[in-house]
């Protein structure tokens, strides 16, 4: 059976445009513990602004989950003629990391979409991810997508979209904790060159930039859309802590130190912005992992995480200066990281195109 990359198929940039964006109504309120009514706000303020420009599809797991979802959008005046519920269960609202990595290609003049459903095993830390694992499938199946499933041998490859970050032109990020050498590795059997060449061939990459470990307070012991991500071809940011005592220095300034002497699939040197770090976001002595890199693109929109943080301007700022004609959006997200994640952790694109059957 062909690869992907074989069949012309590679991994869209998250800035090209998209048909849909899916979310998950959150009800995990063991992630987000006397705060589940404020997160479900901020999932409201994505669904506001990503349905402007995109169609907002929100998984829900009981009809009671979807009236709630659909009076409190429609309180916040999103358009629900904007909004597809598709009826199934979750564990959590991470869709990011159980949703397939969706994948196209030029044919006939048109866009065609795929998906590859890659196992998600709870970051090979946590018990409880069964039904985020059926729902990931069940996706491209109620989208009619041809799913390619990467295999080792007769087990199929671990990985979350979190974990990784693509220019669109080849080339990709990721970190050795997470997928090489950590305690919580996901394919350590793959090794580096097995790595690269699965992710290859089902993603059409073709340059890998590793990076060292991810930052404090990550529970996926290392994903990096936590603190580098591409805003362009060539070019990306990565968080900066200036604080030389703060964990977070040492990773950081590694992470900036191998970007800087990078080149992408195309050989050209990387272009490398820093974005500002918050101050420690921290809930009953807990380290949470508060970043401004965990931002999303939709159609024409830049959704930016904020902390209530003075860092939260210059954040803003930068990422405006980059992209002069997107609507640069600030999101309050200091209830939302209690559960460990942000913007991009809980949303994942769907590319616009056909979907191929």
């Amino acid at each position: 059976m062909k690869t992907p990359s074989e069949l012309g198929f590679r991994m869209p940039a998250e800035w090209e445009p998209h048909s849909a964006t899916w979310i998950a109504w959150p009800h995990n309120r063991t992630d987000w513990p006397g705060k589940g009514l404020m997160v479900e706000w901020v999932f409201v303020e994505i669904a506001r602004h990503v349905s402007r420009t995109e169609r907002v599809r929100i998984l829900v797991g009981t009809q009671k989950q979807e009236q709630r979802a659909e009076r409190m959008l429609a309180r916040s005046g999103v358009d629900l003629t904007r909004v597809d519920f598709v009826r199934r269960s979750t564990n959590r609202s991470w869709t990011r990391d159980y949703l397939p990595s969706f994948v196209t290609r030029r044919a006939r003049s048109r866009r065609e979409v795929a998906a590859v459903k890659w196992r998600f095993n709870g970051w090979a830390r946590y018990d409880d991810f069964a039904q985020d694992e059926k729902t990931g499938a069940a996706v491209a199946k109620w989208l009619g997508a041809r799913t390619f499933r990467p295999t080792l041998g007769k087990r199929r490859v671990v990985l979350e979209g979190g974990a990784i970050d693509v220019d669109g032109q080849g080339t990709l990020l990721a970190t050795e904790q997470c997928l090489l050498s950590g305690p919580f590795a996901r394919n350590r059997e793959l090794g580096r060159a097995g790595t690269e060449k699965t992710l290859s061939e089902h993603l059409g990459t073709t340059r890998v930039v590793w990076l060292g470990d991810g930052i404090a307070g990550d529970d996926t012991s290392g994903h990096v859309d936590d603190f580098v991500r591409f805003v362009a071809p060539g070019r990306v940011v990565v968080c900066s802590e200036k604080n030389r005592r703060d964990e977070n220095y040492a990773p950081l300034a590694a992470a900036k130190e191998r970007l800087t002497g990078a080149r992408d699939a195309r050989n050209r040197k990387l272009e490398v912005i820093e974005l500002p770090m918050p101050e420690p976001v921290a809930f009953a002595g807990q380290r949470l992992p508060a970043s401004y890199a965990n931002f999303y693109f939709s159609n024409g929109t830049l959704l930016v995480p904020t902390f209530g943080d003075p860092a939260d301007r210059v954040a803003l700022g930068i990422l405006s200066e980059l992209f002069p004609k997107r609507r640069v959006v600030g999101v309050y997200c200091r209830d939302l990281v209690l559960g460990l994640g942000t913007l991009h952790c809980s949303t994942q694109q769907e590319p616009a195109g056909v979907v191929l059957r």
